[in-house]
């Protein structure tokens, strides 16, 4: 009788400090509160939680990957785009994320999803296209300054999909199309300038120097001459006519 008196208090006094063991890895933190009241924030290692007395509620400070679903956003140029982005954040602060807000992680997702559609709201379609750096840094900026308040920092969000209509795509496919034929007029038409430009400048070389243009056609006639196939019609300078024309009125002049 006298033994039974001793071991059943020892067995409850080695259960209550079992229960009352709490073993935190490297990456969490334990938020005490004493009789409701915020305490201690402690970890990691082995903590002392005394039951009934001191709750702990477990907090992990690792980065946290959240995945915003789709969402129906209308761009500035009146056009629905489903859009879908993940968003990385982590717990900086243990106690806040567990008494400013009540589930600081749907409380998260909530807000990334609402800021999605008003940051994209304000900007047309080729910009959400064409620009997702600057549209995942604005994004980044207003929930990391928002969620500052809970205790978490947001590190990172990405833009994942932006998923258009059929119609949409056949006139963005239209669009590229005609931009790719305005490139090429332009660049047909630089040519151009610039064979003229060149075109120019040997017309006034040729002009300074009549010689050149005689030796232009020599080289035009020398090069002909390899192929017997086609008949060319080559036109024959007057100036080279001006000497056998002083020549024969030299030769009347003579006979008179």
């Amino acid at each position: 009788m006298t033994t039974t008196m001793y071991i059943v208090p020892l067995f409850l006094i080695l259960g209550l400090l079992v229960m009352s063991v709490r073993i935190l890895r490297e990456y969490e933190r334990g938020v005490i509160f004493f009789l409701g009241r915020f305490q201690s924030t402690k970890g990691p290692g082995l903590i002392i939680v005394i039951p009934g007395l001191q709750q702990m509620v477990r907090v992990d400070l690792r980065v946290i990957t959240l995945d915003v679903p789709s969402q129906d956003v209308i761009s500035m140029d009146n056009v629905t785009v489903k859009v879908n982005a993940v968003l990385y954040f982590r717990v900086i602060d243990p106690e806040r994320a567990i008494i400013q807000v009540e589930d600081f992680f749907n409380a998260t997702s909530q807000l990334a999803q609402t800021t999605l559609r008003s940051v994209l709201g304000k900007h047309e379609l080729d910009e959400i296209l064409s620009e997702r750096d600057k549209l995942n840094d604005d994004i980044q900026g207003i929930l990391d300054k928002q969620t500052d308040s809970w205790g978490i920092k947001v590190t990172n969000v990405e833009i994942k999909h932006v998923d258009l209509n059929e119609n949409m795509v056949r006139a963005i496919a239209r669009q590229a199309e005609a931009e790719r034929e305005r490139r090429a007029k332009v660049i047909h038409a630089e040519g151009e300038l610039q064979a003229a430009e060149k075109l120019v400048g040997a017309a006034n070389i040729i002009a300074t120097n009549p010689q050149a243009l005689q030796l232009r056609y020599l080289q035009t006639m020398s090069d002909m001459s390899t192929d017997g196939k086609a008949t060319v019609i080559f036109p024959f300078p007057v100036e080279m006519l001006e000497g056998f024309r002083h020549l024969v009125s030299g030769g009347k002049g003579k006979d008179a």
